[in-house]
C-alpha cells in the first residue's frame, strides 16, 4: 500500500481507541466525538481491507491484526511527540519519560537524579511515579523502574538492587517487641502482595498468623501508617534509611526476607533511544560505584 494514502487522523483514532480500549475515551483524548472516532476507524478498516476491532456490547477488543498494528503506531506517535518536544522553542532536548515505583523514587532515585541531569543537560527527564502496576505502552513510558522478579512478558529487565523486607514500627511499639513471636500480638500492616508476612514468619520459624490489619498498595503509605502508630509494616528497609536514621521508624529485628528486587525495564519491541541508553548506562554506573 502507498503509505502516502494512509489517513493520519484515522491512524490516530485507531491507536488511541486500541490503547484505551474505548472509542469514547479515545474521543475524549483527541477532542472529537465518539461517533467521529468510530467512523474514522471504520474508514481505516475499509481502506486496509481488515477488521481491527471486535465490537462488543461494552467496548471493543482488538483482533489479531489490530494487536499487530498497535505497538507500531504507538511507537511511531511517541517518537513524533518526542521529536517535536526536542525542538520546542528552538532548544534541542531529548525527552525521557521514566516510570518509577514510588518507594524507589523517594528512597533512592530522587537524591541522585541531579547528578544525571548535570551529566546529560540535553535530556528532559520526566518522572511518573506509581504503585508498581503501570503499563509501559499505555502510559507512554520509555522505561520503568519496578519491583518484582524480573520476569515480565515482552520486556527487557536490568537488575538494579535486591531489597530485603524487614519489619519497621515506632520506637514505642518496638519497646514491646522482645522476640519475633511478640509480633503476633501487633497489627500487621499488609501490602497487596499477600505472601510477604507469611514468608517473613516462616524465615524465623514461626507459623504465620491469619492475615489481619490494613492493606496498602504502596510501601510509602504503609510505612507512614506505621510511623503514625497504626501497626508494624514489612517494607524494603533500604528505601527508608532516612526514617531509620531519624528514629521516626525503627527496625526491631534484623531478620529479613527477599521477596523481589528493583529492575529497570523497557519493551523488547521498542528500539532503545539515545536517552534511554544514556540513562541505563548512568544507572549501571551508579549501582556499581
Amino acid at each position: 500500500m502507498d503509505v502516502s494514502q494512509l489517513p493520519l487522523n484515522a491512524l490516530r483514532a485507531f491507536e488511541a481507541s486500541a490503547r484505551l480500549t474505548s472509542f469514547t475515551r479515545a474521543g475524549l483524548e483527541l477532542h472529537v466525538s465518539q461517533t467521529a472516532i468510530s467512523h474514522q476507524v471504520k474508514a481505516l478498516e475499509d481502506l486496509l481491507g481488515i477488521t481491527l476491532f471486535e465490537r462488543l456490547p461494552r467496548g471493543v477488543a482488538l483482533t489479531d491484526e489490530g494487536q499487530a498494528l498497535l505497538p507500531v503506531l504507538t511507537d511511531a506517535f511517541q517518537r513524533m511527540r518526542a521529536a517535536l518536544s526536542r525542538i520546542e522553542d528552538g532548544n534541542y532536548q531529548e525527552v525521557l519519560t521514566l516510570g518509577v515505583v514510588g518507594t524507589f523514587a523517594t528512597g533512592w532515585l530522587l537524591a541522585r537524579v541531579p547528578d544525571f541531569s548535570r551529566q546529560h543537560p540535553h535530556i528532559d527527564l520526566r518522572l511518573k511515579t506509581n504503585n508498581n502496576r503501570a503499563d509501559i505502552l499505555a502510559d507512554g513510558l520509555d522505561c520503568f523502574i519496578r519491583f518484582g522478579d524480573g520476569a515480565w512478558h515482552g520486556t527487557n529487565a536490568l537488575h538494579l538492587m535486591d531489597a530485603p523486607f524487614s519489619p519497621v514500627c515506632t520506637p514505642e511499639t518496638a519497646e514491646r517487641l522482645k522476640t519475633h513471636a511478640d509480633l503476633l500480638g501487633e497489627p500487621l500492616l499488609r501490602s497487596y502482595r499477600m505472601d510477604e508476612w507469611s514468608r517473613w514468619f516462616q524465615s524465623v520459624s514461626l507459623t504465620p498468623p491469619q492475615a489481619r490489619g490494613w492493606m496498602f498498595d504502596s510501601s510509602l503509605t504503609m510505612a507512614e501508617a506505621a510511623a503514625q502508630g497504626a501497626g508494624v509494616a514489612l517494607v524494603p528497609v533500604c528505601m527508608f534509611e532516612n526514617d531509620l536514621r531519624s528514629a521516626r521508624l525503627v527496625q526491631p529485628f534484623r531478620a529479613s526476607v527477599l521477596t523481589g528486587s528493583y529492575w529497570l525495564t523497557w519493551l523488547k519491541s521498542r528500539e532503545e533511544s539515545a536517552a534511554m541508553t544514556q540513562f541505563r548506562t548512568w544507572l549501571q554506573g551508579v549501582m556499581e560505584s
